[in-house]
């Protein structure tokens, strides 16, 4: 079951420019995003990020699933 990433993504002007980023905190999605491209499991990100949880990082890829469904009206 995917997690629903509104609850875990926010973005706000005045954090990171309004970039997209884990709820609490000041972890971009793209990191997480690229640290999984880049190979990393689940586990090594969690180790290296003491505030990022399981959930984060499933929050972080139903965010760009959501984004590669988008489809711009014609």
């Amino acid at each position: 079951m995917p997690v629903l990433w509104k609850t875990y993504i926010v973005s706000t002007p005045d954090v990171l420019h309004g970039k997209p980023r884990l709820k609490d905190t000041r972890i971009p999605v793209s990191l997480i995003l690229g640290y999984l491209a880049a190979g990393q499991t689940t586990q090594q990100i969690l180790d290296e990020f003491p505030d990022v949880r399981s959930e984060h990082i499933s929050a972080c890829l139903d965010y760009a699933r959501d984004l590669a469904e988008f489809q711009v009206a014609a």
